[in-house]
């Protein structure tokens, strides 16, 4: 089943406040191949990023295995740092459609528990449609 292009431009509730904690940032720099130190990576931000958009899928009811991540962008205003809690909002950007595949942009705002941004992601996705 094809994206509803009328998706363009919604913006879908924030998800859950996410509290970055040294345990966080040194399992997410192992798993990424990375050491850890005292700066949060700078790829840090897709784990807050991909609950907004498991949340966006659920509530589209799209299946994950069909999206394949094509593109991720951050545009920061501020370093993240331990102790910081996060919340991403997910708003859908662009679709095209091109025989029978959608190609999605997404853009996130990933603020701190002041409201303040902290940084957008922006990212694209290919989803598959029925065969």
């Amino acid at each position: 089943m094809p994206i509803d292009p009328t998706l363009v431009g919604r913006e879908f509730p924030p998800t859950r406040p996410l509290l970055v904690t040294e345990a966080d940032v040194a399992s997410f720099a192992a798993a990424t191949g990375g050491t850890t130190t005292r700066r949060v990576p700078a790829t840090f931000p897709i784990v807050v990023t991909f609950r907004a958009l498991l949340d966006f899928l659920e509530a589209e009811q799209v299946e994950l295995a069909r999206i394949v991540h094509g593109e991720q962008k951050f545009a920061y205003e501020r370093p993240i740092v331990v102790g910081d809690q996060l919340t991403a909002t997910l708003a859908v950007t662009g679709l095209r459609q091109i025989e029978g595949t959608d190609i999605l942009r997404t853009t996130s705002t990933i603020t701190d528990a002041t409201g303040d941004l902290v940084c957008t992601a922006g990212a694209t996705l290919v989803h598959r449609g029925d065969k």
